[in-house]
C-alpha cells in the first residue's frame, strides 16, 4: 500500500469531489444523484435545478412529477425524485432543516446508502470516512484489495489505511479510476503499479 499511496500522492497531491455544490444539502442532493451517473451530467442538472429550488423546505414541498422532469437525464428518475423529495421532507420534520452530521443519521434519509452517507460525512463535514463507489471498488479489486461487495472493500480499505487518509485517498482512488485506472482500455502500459496490479499481470 506504501507504494500506491505514494503514486496516488504523486498524481493527485490535492484531490477533490468533483460535484458542485455551495451547502451541505446540495451535495446531498448531488450525491444522490450521481447514483449510476456521471459528475459532469450531474453538475449540468444541479446548476439549473439550485437556481428554482435550493432549500430542504423547497424540495419538501415540490411535485414529484415536476422534479422527475428536472432530474430526467440522471437516469432513474423516478425513484431518484421520490427518495430527494422524501429525505428533504425527513430533514425539514426531523434535523430542522439541517442536513444530519453523522453517518447513522445520514442513512435513515431515503435514499441514502452507506456510500453517499460517507461522502456527505466526509466532504461536508470533515469526517474520516471511505466511499466505496464504482471506481474505488474497481481500483481495489484490481490492485489486490480483493472484495464481493462495496461494504467488505470498505471494510478491508479501513484496516490498512490510515483514519486520517480516508477522505483524501477515497478521492484519490475515484480520480485514478475514473481517469486512468478506467473500466474499459485502462492506461495500464503507463501505470507505475502494473507490477502490483493483478488485473494487469492476469492479462499481460
Amino acid at each position: 500500500m506504501e507504494k500506491v499511496l505514494n503514486y496516488l500522492n504523486e498524481m493527485f497531491p490535492e484531490p477533490k469531489c468533483e460535484l458542485e455544490f455551495q451547502n451541505n444539502f446540495q451535495l446531498l442532493i448531488a450525491v444522490i444523484l450521481s447514483a449510476q451517473c456521471t459528475h459532469k451530467r450531474v453538475n449540468i442538472v444541479t446548476k439549473e435545478l439550485f437556481k428554482k429550488y435550493n432549500s430542504p423546505k423547497d424540495f419538501a414541498s415540490i411535485k414529484q412529477e415536476e422534479l422527475e422532469n428536472e432530474i430526467k437525464s440522471c437516469g432513474f428518475y423516478h425513484n431518484k425524485a421520490k427518495n430527494i423529495i422524501s429525505a428533504s421532507k425527513d430533514i425539514v420534520n426531523r434535523f430542522n432543516g439541517e442536513v444530519p452530521n453523522n453517518v447513522e443519521d445520514l442513512m435513515s434519509l431515503a435514499g441514502v446508502g452507506k456510500k453517499t452517507a460517507n461522502v456527505v460525512f466526509a466532504v461536508g463535514f470533515g469526517g474520516d470516512a471511505i466511499a466505496v463507489d464504482t471506481h474505488v471498488f474497481r481500483v481495489s479489486n484490481r490492485l489486490g484489495i480483493e472484495s464481493k461487495n462495496p461494504l467488505e472493500c470498505e471494510e478491508k480499505l479501513m484496516k490498512i489505511l490510515p483514519k486520517k487518509d480516508w477522505s483524501k485517498i477515497h478521492h484519490q482512488l475515484v480520480l485514478f479510476g475514473r481517469y486512468f485506472c478506467k473500466a474499459i482500455k485502462p492506461n495500464c502500459k503507463e501505470c507505475e503499479l502494473n507490477d502490483i496490479c493483478k488485473y494487469y499481470q492476469e492479462r499481460k
